[in-house]
């Protein structure tokens, strides 16, 4: 019923920017939030950042102060700006959203398809 679609992975030098977009499009009522995570190999998947519908933010605590994350709403996109990256932000990043497809209805979780970001140092 929602569809993810990220952009603006890449290849990047230790203390270089990118910014990552996820577009939500379908069946939406409501996104109650979205957000980023990342799983490196060998690892588990881990919530980068956050944006819920009331405008609150959560970052991991590795991130903070490097990564923003950011919402147009007219655009149902919500964007991940990374500065001063470093190797170890290496992984591949998902977009998540929670959404809320007709009203009354309960929110569903979806998940992108993932886009790779690696930080050479």
């Amino acid at each position: 019923q929602v569809q993810l679609v990220e952009s603006g992975g890449g290849l990047v030098q230790a203390g270089g920017s990118l910014r990552l977009s996820c577009a939500a499009s379908g069946i939406i009522f409501r996104i109650n939030a979205m957000g980023w995570y990342r799983q490196a190999p060998g690892k588990q998947r881990e919530l980068v950042a956050a944006l819920t519908s009331d405008v609150s933010t959560n970052y991991a605590d590795s991130v903070k102060g490097r990564f923003t994350i950011s919402r147009d709403n007219a655009k149902n996109t919500v964007y991940l700006q990374m500065n001063n990256l470093k190797p170890e932000d290496t992984a591949v990043y998902y977009c998540n959203a929670v959404v809320t497809s007709r009203l009354l209805q309960a929110p569903s979780n979806y998940w992108g398809q993932g886009t790779q970001v690696t930080v050479s140092s």
